[in-house]
């Protein structure tokens, strides 16, 4: 597919009001994409697990307007309180997607908006929150296509929804197009797996071991505060980074090594790769220029926690990190009972407040109204 296949045929905006509802998850990348290029289009491919618990409710009300008036007009709430400093940066993605959804002058939006986890601390509040803003778009122009009889084939099939609302959420936030689906979502053209691509997200479409159905995630919330540096800001320092190409050569061999490992179920692989992918994530950051550095001191204790545990365990117990301070910690479901009581007895103090979720693979998003 192209940009093209998302350009809608011409109807006109004849429904006078709606709202509708859609609940996304946020996801957690075992491989990172971590630098990008024009058009939200990654520096090399990712894979991630959807996750359940982690999710963003969006409600979007919308009204025809008396008088088209060449403006986008909206106004976005994050838990019944107005925020305006989220709205150039909805401004920005109402520009990028109004090729695709050319209805967006025509009317005024009421963007009402909460997360069941704290925004901004790394775990991809933007995944979510632009995902589910992408399904509710879509959702709108589903009914203004009914509305006008131009419902065809592609509109009304769930795949091309699907992609076509992943293919929105990336230019708002690239993660954000791994969210719309589970449970295990390719994002960046690769060679070792078919039909990914850099436009939108992908079902992972190959086997995959019984140790990885369920897979749990419990995540240690270390900082709940502001990041000192967004990821926006990050990706760019990827350009001319001197580590730079051999980063996204790296990506694209370990999503090769992930395909057996996920098909072999080999957990000690597991844990090696997606370690290394949180730390090089890391290691990009702190060698950039300028350079930052988003871990704390609590996030090094866990992790030398977790790894004392499984080797006095042996048990399958991993970390990854997102681009925060925050450990999302990984075990398989069967291992569960044991890692869960270690997270509680010996991490849960280097957490902010003790405040942890637990949380597990999910299957993507849900439309509530």
């Amino acid at each position: 597919m192209t940009e093209k296949d998302f350009i809608p045929e011409d109807y006109a905006p004849n429904v006078a009001s709606g709202k509708v509802t859609w609940e996304s998850p946020s996801n957690i990348a075992l491989v990172k994409y971590w630098g990008k290029k024009k058009n939200q289009m990654p520096e090399n491919p990712s894979l991630s697990f959807t996750l359940s618990h982690c999710k963003t409710i969006t409600s979007l009300s919308f009204v025809k307007k008396e008088a088209v008036d060449n403006v986008f007009s909206f106004e976005v709430y994050l838990d019944g309180t107005v925020k305006e400093d989220f709205k150039p940066k909805i401004q920005t993605f109402f520009e990028r997607i109004e090729n695709y959804l050319p209805f967006l002058r025509d009317y005024k939006f009421k963007i009402e908006t909460e997360n069941t986890f704290p925004h901004s601390s790394g775990i991809a509040s933007s995944a979510s929150g632009m995902s589910a803003l992408a399904l509710c778009l879509m959702s709108v122009e589903k009914q203004l296509l009914a509305a006008h009889n131009v419902l065809n084939e592609n509109t009304l099939d769930a795949h091309y929804f699907n992609k076509k609302a992943s293919f929105l959420a990336r230019l708002g936030s690239g993660s954000a197009c791994r969210s719309i689906e589970g449970d295990i979502i390719v994002w960046g053209e690769t060679e070792s797996i078919e039909n990914s691509t850099d436009l939108f997200g992908t079902k992972y479409p190959y086997e995959v071991h019984k140790n990885f159905k369920y897979y749990q995630d419990t995540i240690l919330l270390v900082d709940k505060g502001e990041k000192q540096v967004s990821s926006t800001v990050g990706h760019n320092l990827m350009h001319n980074h001197p580590f730079a190409e051999r980063r996204f050569e790296q990506a694209h061999r370990h999503m090769d090594s992930l395909k057996t490992i996920l098909k072999s179920g080999d957990l000690a692989a597991f844990n090696s790769l997606v370690e290394s992918e949180a730390l090089t994530l890391h290691a990009m950051m702190m060698t950039s220029m300028p350079y930052f550095i988003l871990m704390k001191p609590n996030t090094l204790e866990i992790i030398n926690k977790i790894w004392n545990f499984r080797k006095d365990t042996g048990l399958h117990v991993s970390f990854t990190l997102d681009a925060g301070a925050n450990v999302h910690v990984l075990y398989p479901k069967n291992e569960s009972q044991q890692i869960l009581q270690f997270i509680k007895d010996e991490l849960v103090v280097y957490c902010q407040n003790g405040h942890y979720i637990c949380d597990q693979i999910g299957f993507g998003a849900v439309q509530t109204q």
